[in-house]
C-alpha cells in the first residue's frame, strides 16, 4: 500500500449503500470536503437519509455513472450487489472501497485523527481495525483542540514569510523556531541526547576547573 491524500473538491466520487455504516463513510466525506460526491441508496436507514437531504438518489447507481466516478465507496450492501458494483467499477477504471470486504477493495481508508488543517492517518494495511481504532483514540488524546490553532498559526506564518519574499530554508528555519519556542513537541530523542551530552560535558568543564582551581590555591598556601 502507498499513501495517498486525495482532494475531494474535485475528484468526483459516490456512495453508494443503506445502512450505519453508509452514514458514517458520509459523515467522513463530508467533513473532508467531497464536493463532487453523489449519494445513491435504494433503502436507506433514518441516519443515512437525514444525512444525505435532498442528495440522496433513491436506487443504485447506473454502469455510466459509476464510469463518470473516479472513486466508488460500498458500504451495508449485500454481497451480490457489492460484487456487481464493484466489477462495473473495475471495468471502468474506478477505484473501490467496498466496506468490510477487502477482496473487494483497491484502496484502504485510515483512522484519522482531524484538528483543522492538521490530519494524522493511522492504518495497518487491514491487518487489525482494532489496533488502528486504539491508536486513534490514544492520538486524539495526545492532539487536543488546540492543535488546529497551531497549524492555522505557522500556516499564517509561512505565508507572510513567503510573500515578503523569503527562501524555502528562511521559512522552515522560522517555522522551527515558533514551534521550539512554544514548546508545541518534545525534543526529539536525538536533539534531546545531543542536548543532555553538552550538559555533561559543560559541567564535566566546571568541575575540571573548580579543581584546577582549588589545587592552585593550594599551592599558592
Amino acid at each position: 500500500m502507498y499513501p495517498l491524500l486525495v482532494d475531494l473538491g474535485r475528484v468526483p466520487a459516490l456512495l453508494v449503500g443503506d445502512g450505519a455504516a453508509a452514514a458514517r463513510r458520509l459523515a467522513q466525506l463530508d467533513e473532508a470536503g467531497a464536493k463532487r460526491l453523489r449519494i445513491f441508496s435504494a433503502a436507506p436507514d433514518p441516519a443515512l437519509e437525514a444525512l444525505a437531504g435532498s442528495r440522496l438518489e433513491r436506487r443504485l447507481p447506473s454502469t455510466d455513472e459509476i464510469a463518470a466516478a473516479r472513486l466508488l465507496f460500498i458500504a451495508d450492501l449485500p454481497a451480490e450487489t457489492a460484487e456487481r458494483l464493484a466489477g462495473l467499477a473495475d471495468a471502468a477504471g474506478v477505484l473501490v472501497h467496498a466496506e468490510d470486504r477487502p477482496s473487494l477493495c483497491d484502496l484502504n481508508t485510515p483512522a484519522l485523527v482531524r484538528r483543522g488543517d492538521l490530519l494524522v492517518t493511522i492504518s495497518t494495511n487491514g491487518r487489525s481495525p482494532t489496533l488502528a481504532r486504539r491508536l486513534r483514540q490514544f492520538l486524539e488524546q495526545l492532539l487536543v483542540a488546540d492543535w488546529a490553532d497551531r497549524v492555522a498559526r505557522i500556516g499564517a506564518l509561512r505565508d507572510r514569510l513567503r510573500a515578503a519574499g523569503a527562501s524555502l530554508s528562511a521559512v522552515g528555519q522560522a517555522s522551527e523556531a515558533l514551534i521550539d519556542e512554544e514548546r508545541w513537541l518534545p525534543p526529539l530523542r536525538a536533539t534531546a541526547q545531543r542536548e543532555a551530552s553538552a550538559s555533561r560535558f559543560s559541567q564535566s568543564r566546571n568541575s575540571s576547573t573548580l579543581g584546577s582551581r582549588a589545587l592552585v590555591s593550594g599551592q599558592t598556601r
